[in-house]
């Protein structure tokens, strides 16, 4: 199962960063943070990724393509030109990385994307947020009930859009950022059959707007519940208790990895 990360936007509310790099390559514990969404899903055992990238996309690129010479020891024969890398790699991913556009939103990158998901059932998730949530169950989850889409939603902290879910778990709506409501918010970590694409017109949809609403009002859109762990890098205050959980060797989102 193909796992597609969008890593295109501009990350405009964590600008002390961003300013220099594209969100996704910010650090936690001197890890860009799209490397610990990766490991979360390679811990359930998913290692085929396809990111979407956009704002200093090259960037991305260029931290995938120097991997190995970055993170192991190697012997360069300068004479040949050849380079021998030392150690087991931990990280056996295969990633493919997409110019989805600078501009382009959620939506559109996602439509952008469909030639490389193979017409199959596909995982999605943003490239800022981490979680404790078993993605395992996830998509055993989707697999059960037979609707295109699938998100994962946690407890909302009182600044996020509301989804509505019924009895059957159920998404009967998905409205943004209501105002003075709590309730279930979309956490991201999503698990969707191609089909979805279908509900994206061009590069200017927002995923979260019309195709979501769209999926929820056609009872195409179910929730798998989450209540542990979970939390976006919006802003630098985010970042900074991402680190300090690093640091003191309590970053709920790597337990799994054992």
């Amino acid at each position: 199962m193909k796992v597609v990360i969008l890593a295109g936007g501009r990350g405009t509310r964590l600008s002390e960063e961003t300013g220099l790099r594209p969100k996704p390559l910010v650090e936690i514990g001197a890890r860009p943070i799209i490397w610990h969404i990766m490991k979360m899903y390679e811990a359930a055992g998913l290692t085929d990724f396809v990111i979407c990238c956009g704002y200093k996309g090259a960037m991305i690129k260029s931290y995938f393509v120097n991997y190995f010479m970055e993170n192991y020891d190697l012997t360069v024969q300068l004479g040949s030109g050849d380079i021998k890398f030392h150690g087991n790699p931990n990280e056996k991913w295969n990633v493919t990385l997409i110019d989805t556009g600078l501009d382009t939103m959620t939506g559109g990158r996602i439509k952008r994307i469909r030639d490389y998901i193979e017409n199959s059932t596909f995982c999605l998730t943003y490239g800022d947020g981490v979680s404790d949530v078993d993605i395992r169950k996830i998509v055993d989850f989707h697999r059960s009930h037979g609707c295109l889409a699938t998100v994962t939603a946690v407890p909302s902290p009182g600044r996020f859009g509301i989804l509505d879910i019924d009895g059957d778990e159920r998404v009967d709506r998905f409205h943004e950022k209501p105002a003075n409501e709590m309730g279930w918010i979309n956490g991201g970590f999503f698990v969707l059959e191609p089909g979805i694409i279908d509900y994206i017109d061009n590069d200017e949809t927002v995923w979260e707007r019309g195709p979501l609403e769209r999926l929820a009002q056609d009872g195409q859109l179910k929730a798998f519940k989450h209540t542990g762990f979970w939390q976006p890098m919006d802003t630098l205050r985010d970042k900074h208790e991402l680190e300090e959980l690093w640091k003191g060797g309590n970053a709920p989102w790597l337990r799994r990895l054992g």
